[in-house]
């Protein structure tokens, strides 16, 4: 089992990693934006929809990397105090009650939202805009696909932890 949550978790790892990057990509594209506007009193609607196409990739495609090292939000009242078993118990439960569901739900809808938006061709509203919108959509798909691997490991390891199992 321990095989096989490794193996998920680099997914999540690799995919981190990578698209981290892209947050740095979107400030400088950003502030590129504001100086050619406010600067040169000039504006490029495709440079301002890229914006959106990497906040979009940085904050969807990190979403399971942050729940593998625990940066997601989570109310600690009592969590904090419990013992690596209780917190096992509480990561199984709702992992399996709430995170799987949540995500196969949001997978089924954003993969028939991007395949209808690929089909039509869809294109932004914008006249200058960028076309293929559908892979901004795309990533809504892959952003909860990641989120669920981790939630699969996340609920192996709880697993792992209650049967007495986990290498950690």
């Amino acid at each position: 089992m321990n095989k096989i949550i490794s193996f998920l978790e680099s997914i999540n790892e690799y995919a981190g990693r990578i698209f981290a990057w892209t947050t740095l990509f979107m400030v400088v594209l950003l502030f590129g934006l504001v100086v050619v506007r406010y600067g040169f009193g000039s504006f490029s609607q495709k440079m301002s929809e890229l914006g959106t196409y990497f906040f979009a990739l940085s904050f969807l495609f990190a979403s399971g990397y942050a729940f593998k090292h625990e940066k997601h939000v989570r109310v600690d009242l009592f969590y904090a105090n419990w013992s690596e078993k209780g917190k096992a118990r509480v990561n199984l439960i709702g992992g399996i009650l709430f995170l799987l569901p949540w995500c196969i739900v949001s997978m089924i809808v954003c993969w028939k939202y991007a395949v209808t938006s690929f089909n039509m061709g869809e294109s932004s509203q914008e006249p200058s805009g960028l076309p293929a919108l559908y892979l901004l959509k795309f990533t809504l798909f892959i952003g909860f696909t990641l989120l669920l691997i981790q939630g699969v490991a996340s609920i192996l390891k709880s697993i792992a932890i209650l049967r007495g199992t986990s290498s950690e």
